[in-house]
């Protein structure tokens, strides 16, 4: 049985309040169950009440034992890392792994400068459980008992992983932190800088990577993708890394996909606009397509 559960809902940075009850204000984390088998996604706030979870729950019938994947190292993603309980029981094992960009710092190091004195009063040498890191790009990884991951480059402004799983016919794939490809040269010939044969070739390479992605969503049971902005809001934000819902919507159901997770949500957006958001959405996909559009919100579990 290969099963969601999530932790942490929004981009940016964490909000909590009296408007984000519904929906969430914890930074992204999302929990992937294999049957027993355990996969994290991100180490955004959400970690904090899922560690504490793991310690109360899983922990009692033995070790922590975990995959964790990283889409990418920007400060959302990974500022829970510090308050992850397991890290400090010496029998937990975890293996990190995730992308890095340009910096000639690894990933244990991106991560594990948050664990020094200038941040936090925990160093990371004070870390007591037996942790793996390995920096990873496109690739396809067998995370045994029949649990496969596949990764895909996404268009973010700093390197970022889309993830894939698959087990036992059933698929979650997430693509979030995500931009539409798109054509980076001017294709007005009166724009001084206009180059026909940059501009044909420009279009080509963005049609190309999207539809990459297309084919990377490809029949999913679960989508999680970057809805930060209506389509309106896109407009003014382009180049930020993310996604309308309108475009996440439309390519979804282009792919096949069953169950769509609206995600990343910005953190400005209020339980009722999330809410109004949501049923939106729904009723503009009702009787068009069997796809089911879901908001995200923390504690929602679904079955792929």
């Amino acid at each position: 049985m290969l099963k969601l559960r999530i932790w942490g809902v929004r981009g940016s940075i964490p909000c909590p309040g009296k408007n984000t009850v519904i929906y969430g204000g914890n930074t992204s984390c999302l929990e992937i169950r294999a049957d027993k088998k355990i996969v994290i996604i991100d180490f955004g706030t959400g970690i904090k009440p899922f560690g504490d979870w793991l310690m109360a729950n899983d922990f009692k019938n033995g070790p922590i034992d975990a995959d964790i994947f990283i889409t990418h190292t920007h400060w959302d993603h990974i500022m829970g890392f510090p308050m992850f309980t397991p890290l400090f029981i010496p029998t937990s094992r975890l293996r990190i792994r995730g992308p890095v960009s340009y910096e000639d710092e690894t990933l244990e190091q991106i991560i594990g400068s948050q664990l020094t004195y200038r941040y936090w009063p925990v160093r990371i040498s004070e870390l007591s459980a037996r942790i793996e890191y390995a920096q990873i790009k496109e690739t396809s990884l067998d995370l045994g008992d029949g649990l496969w991951v596949t990764t895909k480059y996404l268009n973010h402004p700093i390197l970022c992983l889309g993830y894939r799983f698959e087990y036992k016919g059933k698929s979650i794939v997430t693509a979030y932190d995500n931009e539409p490809f798109r054509n980076l040269f001017p294709t007005d010939p009166a724009d001084p800088g206009y180059d026909e044969d940059a501009a044909r070739e420009g279009e080509a390479a963005a049609q190309e990577e999207n539809e990459k992605l297309l084919n990377f969503f490809q029949g999913a049971d679960i989508l999680i993708h970057d809805t930060q902005y209506t389509a309106k809001e896109y407009a003014a934000h382009l180049g930020w890394g993310h996604t309308s819902f309108e475009y996440a919507i439309n390519n979804a159901n282009r792919a096949g996909v069953k169950k769509l997770v609206l995600f990343h949500h910005d953190p400005n957006r209020t339980d009722e606009e999330l809410g109004k958001l949501e049923r939106a959405y729904r009723r503009q996909v009702s009787g068009k397509t069997n796809m089911q559009v879901i908001a995200a919100r923390e504690g929602l579990e679904l079955e792929a």
